[in-house]
């Protein structure tokens, strides 16, 4: 019963939120792909990104208060092609999910199997607004010697929220933080070892994932 009142609570919090911010004049986009880059990796080819960006009052709320947040990375790699469709060399999602755990007091910041904790929310901020290292691209895939279009972005799924999260998404503005599309060119020769260079054994230093 607690949570629910705590529920109730919260949704109460957002409706007053969102009548107000509905007469508000529209805002910038509140994630900005500060960088994006890719680079080669003895697994192929890697994308590390800097997100700049800041939890609105309502969110740090909701997260602290137990409803996980759920944030996806977007990735795409496309070969122009300008006698047929473009070709789809890679679309990927890399899913982040931010929590808080009573008990332990601590945050939480986890993908897929792999989970950390943290003292604050900060600092879980900190590590969430810096990829590194995601493999985009196995090595097995081959790349035409041409130049590509990358785009990344990052936004809160709102589709992973409580339902009635959902439903208050469609008129609050607070609940609605993503960025737009970094675009970027990118040409494989630029990264990728030659033949030549792949033939010979070497090491390659990666941050630990």
């Amino acid at each position: 019963m607690r949570g629910f009142a705590l529920l109730k609570k919260l949704l109460a919090a957002f409706a007053l939120g969102g009548a107000l911010a509905s007469a508000l004049p529209a805002r910038a986009d509140d994630i900005e792909v500060a960088d994006a880059r890719l680079t080669a990796t003895e697994e192929g080819i890697a994308l590390s990104a800097d997100f700049a960006f800041e939890l609105n009052p309502r969110l740090a709320e909701v997260v602290t208060n137990g409803v996980p947040l759920y944030f996806a990375v977007e990735f795409e790699l496309t070969r122009p092609r300008w006698y047929w469709f473009d070709e789809k060399a890679a679309v990927k999602r890399l899913q982040l999910r931010l929590s808080y755990h009573a008990l332990s007091r601590h945050y939480r910041l986890s993908t897929g199997v792999l989970q950390r904790n943290y003292t604050t929310l900060e600092e879980a901020l900190n590590v969430l607004r810096r990829v590194r290292n995601w493999q985009v691209l196995d090595r097995s895939v081959t790349l035409a010697n041409a130049s590509y279009d990358a785009a990344v972005r990052m936004r809160l799924d709102q589709t992973l929220l409580p339902k009635p999260f959902q439903l208050s998404a469609i008129t609050n503005r607070e609940l609605n933080l993503e960025s737009p599309w970094r675009r970027f060119s990118f040409r494989p020769s630029a990264v990728l070892p030659s033949p030549a260079e792949m033939r010979e054994p070497r090491e390659v230093e990666t941050e630990a994932r």
